[in-house]
């Protein structure tokens, strides 16, 4: 399903399903009480939003239907009852999802299953968790042949490449794309600096542009202000309270570190009206609906078309109701990335999503997951998974070397004993180890990031979650900046950092190893117009007039490229000689013409 933000896409997919189940209670079945609907959501910061969104209509119509979530943030008295009996209708991520199907009984609690809803599957679609998500759905349709599936989705050109993606290879009919013609007019602007003042030519924080944001705020207007990372967040907030403290009360912060419960009150005050101003980062842009919010500000590029629509339709989050985002430049080249965006939107263009083509390791994974999840033999599990679009061309050789990978190590790591994880015996496979059962279940997901600890204050309530690295260096004593206070830190025990609240200012904030966004393709391209565009003198925005001064110096004592040529800049210093490419695609193209081009140097003159 693909209709415009604020629509009513969550509704749409499922009240055809709920709807199923009033008839079967309505026709007097006693159908056992078992998982019915499972509705997946890429982000558990938001999961909370959801099930009280799909349990509204259940409680008008006093449903005796159970509606809960299963995250990383579900209490463990519910996790207790869900291990007795799933509820009718459950709210799960991917990485919750690959835990139920590690269950030894996981064909008997997903047989039951009328319908699965992906919520934000464009999100999804690209990474490895979306290869994770269509096996963990082939896993599915196993047990439960008639599940019918929903992808939800606001901004994807080709939808039509991404709904077979979701539905899997296996069905004869082509999958069925539900549209809505409800336009919403998007306005974007740059918040520009006072005359006289310049934009820095380097830094993602922003906050040289604090005092403009501040004068553009109006404190009577709820509005979100997002930001692309955690540490951002937390230090615009901090700014923001420090600069304006009669706005303290009516001001929150949210990303997903944050305990849930501080989350929870966030969007409860966003949805009330009683939080004026929240500043987020991508944990409030996709599946929430926050009809009180006006005004949307970015801090800094979003890096991509798509996302920069995205978080411009949490404004007015009505059908039909125009969106307007304004975007806070950190550094002057982002001045014309933003005109980039305005034209690449005016034009139509937003990135087309592709999913990731036989990733190996995630089907590894996978396979360790079945054979927790009641086991499987070899031969079925191979036409299950070639039924998944990612894998589709899969052959017998790679999941062979797949599969030797999980029982014996493949040839690299036989010779030792704990990477024999899988274990076939008279055709089936399963894992009879239960440290290796425990391990799995323990790292399950795609998603690699840092160790994790507690973050809580020494009587014990817990704060949210910090980067252990991070917390290594601190000392007792040390102030640190997080969830919107300033906190003394005590010490660590357990994997658990405790602290103790503080006053007066720091300079310690977390900075969490998270995803760096990479411009996307299409902005890339629309860059490098824009450039050329700026080459032949044509400053015909606001942004591209601001941007003139950096663009004479690059002009003078460079070049400026056409956008069929790459531009490399060689410089000598007292360290030796330097090269700067300029591709503008991104940081994965660069890291990768890096790489590639110090390994040809380096065949030519050996080096370092």
């Amino acid at each position: 399903m693909q209709v415009p933000t604020g629509a009513g896409k969550t509704y749409g997919a499922y009240l055809g399903p709920l709807s199923a189940l009033i008839d079967e209670a309505k026709s007097g079945i006693d159908a056992p009480r078992r998982l019915r609907i499972l509705y997946i959501t890429p982000l558990r910061a938001v999961s909370r939003d959801i099930e009280l969104a799909l349990l509204a209509p259940v409680e008008e119509m006093n449903l005796r239907l159970r509606v809960e979530s299963r995250t990383g943030d579900t209490k463990q008295s519910i996790r207790q009852r869900q291990r007795d009996s799933l509820p009718e209708v459950l709210i799960t991520t991917p990485e919750s999802l690959c835990l139920l199907l590690t269950r030894e009984n996981a064909a008997e609690l997903f047989a039951g299953v009328i319908s699965i809803i992906v919520d934000e599957w464009h999100e999804l679609l690209t990474s490895k968790r979306g290869s994770q998500v269509e096996l963990s759905l082939a896993r599915i349709r196993a047990f439960a042949p008639k599940a019918c599936t929903w992808g939800l989705s606001a901004t994807l050109p080709n939808s039509d490449d991404a709904a077979r993606s979701l539905a899997g290879c296996s069905r004869a009919a082509e999958p069925i794309i539900v549209r809505g013609d409800m336009s919403r007019a998007v306005t974007v602007e740059a918040l520009l600096p006072r005359a006289g003042q310049r934009l820095p030519w380097a830094g993602f924080m922003g906050l040289s542009m604090l005092p403009r944001v501040v004068e553009a705020i109006d404190p009577e207007r709820s509005t979100l202000i997002f930001t692309n990372t955690r540490a951002q967040s937390e230090l615009w907030f901090q700014a923001l309270r420090h600069a304006k403290p009669e706005w303290a009360g009516h001001m929150a912060l949210h990303h997903g570190s944050i305990d849930r419960a501080d989350r929870e009150r966030a969007e409860a005050g966003l949805k009330d009206g009683s939080i004026k101003l929240a500043v987020a980062t991508s944990s409030l842009d996709l599946g929430v609906d926050f009809s009180p919010v006006e005004r949307v500000i970015q801090i800094g590029s979003v890096k991509g078309i798509a996302r920069l629509l995205q978080r411009a339709g949490r404004a007015s989050h009505r059908p039909g109701a125009p969106c307007h985002i304004t975007c806070v430049p950190t550094h002057a080249l982002e001045l014309i990335e933003l005109d980039a965006a305005k034209r690449a939107i005016a034009e139509g263009v937003i990135e087309s999503r592709a999913s990731v083509r036989k990733p190996l390791d995630v089907l590894a994974q996978h396979m360790v997951t079945c054979a927790l999840g009641g086991g499987f033999a070899p031969d079925d599990l191979f036409r299950e998974v070639r039924t998944a679009a990612s894998f589709r061309d899969l052959t017998r050789e790679e999941f062979d070397w797949a599969l030797d990978l999980v029982c014996r190590g493949g040839d690299t790591l036989k010779a030792y004993p704990h990477y024999h994880k899988v274990h076939i015996v008279d055709g089936r496979a399963t894992v009879p180890d239960k440290r290796i059962a425990h391990l799995h279940r323990l790292n399950v997901g795609t998603i690699v990031g840092e160790a994790i600890v507690d973050l809580c204050f020494t009587g014990g309530k817990r704060i949210g979650s910090i980067e252990e690295y991070f917390v290594a260096n601190l000392r007792p004593g040390d102030k640190l900046f997080f969830a919107g206070k300033t906190l003394t830190f005590v010490g660590i025990r357990d994997m658990v950092a405790y602290v103790k609240r503080a006053s007066g200012r720091t300079t310690h904030t977390p900075h969490w190893a998270g995803t760096k966004l990479p411009i996307s393709e299409s902005l890339g391209e629309s860059v490098r117009r824009t450039l050329e565009h700026a080459e032949e003198g044509l400053l015909d925005s606001v942004e591209l007039r601001a941007a003139s001064g950096l663009i004479r110096a690059q002009a003078h004592l460079s070049a400026i490229p056409r956008a069929d040529e790459l531009l490399i800049e060689q410089v000598e210093s007292r360290e030796g000689f330097h090269l700067f490419f300029y591709p503008f695609d991104g940081r994965l193209v660069h890291a990768g013409l890096a790489a590639l081009c110090a390994l040809r140097l380096a065949r030519r003159s050996p080096a370092t």
